[in-house]
């Protein structure tokens, strides 16, 4: 794509979907990184009935540590995988607050050392609770939409990552990840993309081959 081409693409898609942000409903930082755990192979959707009376019951950090495994388990048995999830969770509040006072850090390098994080899930926290965009959180729909349109062969997020991280300038980081999901979502489905009303099948290998 030339730089021309990635602006026009870039804003053809903003047009179309001029609320596309996270979906995750959150208050704090750690919060978001518990939404974000919960939603590996699970809805956004299902993320946001079932957190609100997590966060009722851990209002802190130091609740997570403190709460019962079962407990947890019960709470967000939901969203599915909920043993290894509650786990993590559990994992997750008492590294922030032994390694890192309390708080969640804002490195890439440092979220990767909490269980249950990784590079996609912390692209996603660096972006939506400190509005850090260096990287971009390759998920199911921003990999299916990267692969259809031909801006990635990659079928590695991290991979496919690197491969957008070379075409999108950094002012375009904040937004690729929201406008390929909500695409995803809303046009370029996984099972029959409606590729006549896609606003962007002009720039896609998929619909030109």
């Amino acid at each position: 794509m030339k730089k021309l081409d990635v602006t026009n693409f870039v804003k053809t898609l903003k047009k179309a979907y001029p609320y596309a942000t996270c979906s995750l409903d959150f208050k704090t930082p750690f919060q978001m990184v518990v939404a974000v755990m919960l939603s590996a192979q699970c809805t956004d959707a299902r993320v946001n009935k079932t957190t609100p009376a997590l966060f009722e019951r851990c209002k802190t950090i130091q609740d997570f540590v403190d709460i019962d495994i079962q407990e947890l388990e019960d709470l967000i048995h939901p969203c599915g995988f909920y043993k290894n999830k509650a786990k993590n969770i559990k994992l997750c509040a008492k590294q922030v607050i032994e390694n890192f006072n309390g708080e969640v850090p804002h490195t890439m390098e440092e979220l990767l050392t909490l269980a249950g994080v990784g590079r996609k899930s912390a692209n996603v926290i660096l972006l939506e609770a400190f509005g850090i965009a260096n990287g971009i959180a390759v998920d199911t729909h921003a990999k299916r939409v990267s692969n259809r349109i031909g801006l990635s062969n990659e079928k590695e997020p991290e991979k496919i990552e690197q491969d957008l991280l070379k075409i999108f300038p950094k002012e375009y980081l904040k937004d690729i990840n929201h406008l390929f999901v909500w695409h995803g979502r809303n046009t370029c489905d996984s099972r029959k993309p409606n590729c006549e009303n896609c606003c962007v099948k002009e720039y896609c290998k998929y619909y030109n081959k």
